[in-house]
């Protein structure tokens, strides 16, 4: 499998996108939507090696109402987090958690960081209250008027919020899943792509769940919005690209059309307003 997937990516003109793998002489693919939760780095890094594949890690972050097996909250957990991962040849990001996790971090604590990221699975429930959206209770009231909804808080979260990357782009609910095509119309779509491109927000190919579909993907690439891949993986499942790399291939990325970590200083959180 490593050696195919060289040979995919060397196709595809990406070799090199994200630096060298922890094999020095075999540049990769990065996934950059890695969960540690009950794993261990180490473990994790020895997959990185065997699949070829450079890794980025994101821990969850905000507040403790967010429930996750570790979810940082205040600057000092968030550098102990960074002190764990320093030197061992991964990007360092978070997911963040709801719209109040900046509250949080420093400004300055927050810039240390590769990258950070997030999706729209928790949502405003009609009184405005948390809400997971993978959660059988989950109450979505009217489709249309759910979707409306759902696109505008896209929206939101990518203009109020210091973000790199959105991951789990386009992602449905389990009861609107297979209305995918006619859901996510043509202005809906728009506006997600022109909120991505006002704020410079790179949308992830995700390989865990197989979003966003080709005609997604083909429009933000024509809006000019990065891309990268992602397999919001936890141990073993991390570093599995065949999508994302597929996704590359029909799209024929080449390293512009792709996200990679900003040097210091010009990161979201360092150069965005919140």
């Amino acid at each position: 499998m490593k050696s195919t997937r060289r040979g995919f990516f060397s196709c595809l003109g990406l070799l090199g996108l994200g630096g060298r793998c922890l094999a020095q002489d075999a540049a990769c693919p990065v996934d950059l939507h890695v969960h540690l939760d009950n794993s261990t780095i180490d473990a994790v890094l020895g997959l990185a090696k065997e699949r070829g594949v450079r890794f980025g890690i994101v821990e969850h972050a905000g507040t403790k109402e967010n429930v996750y097996p570790t979810v940082l909250s205040n600057d000092a957990e968030l550098q102990g987090y960074l002190d764990k991962l320093e030197g061992k040849g991964v990007y360092r990001g978070i997911q963040a958690e709801w719209n109040d996790w900046m509250g949080c971090f420093s400004k300055g604590m927050l810039g240390k960081l590769d990258y950070i990221l997030t999706d729209t699975w928790t949502f405003p429930d009609r009184n405005g209250k948390r809400k997971k959206l993978w959660e059988k209770d989950a109450d979505f009231g009217d489709l249309n008027t759910f979707m409306d909804r759902y696109v505008e808080w896209h929206v939101e979260i990518m203009s109020k919020e210091p973000i790199d990357l959105l991951a789990n782009v386009s992602w449905l609910p389990g009861p609107f899943a297979a209305d995918y095509d006619a859901l996510w119309t043509e202005a809906r779509m728009q506006k997600v792509m022109d909120a991505a491109v006002r704020n410079r927000v790179a949308f992830e190919i995700s390989a865990g769940f197989q979003l966003p579909k080709l005609a997604f993907l083909r429009r933000a690439k024509e809006a000019g919005i990065k891309l990268c891949f992602g397999s919001n993986g936890r141990y073993p499942k991390m570093g599995l690209l065949e999508y994302s790399l597929q996704m590359a291939k029909e799209l024929n990325l080449g390293p512009a059309d792709m996200f990679t970590p900003a040097p210091d200083g010009q990161r979201a959180a360092q150069r965005r307003t919140y």
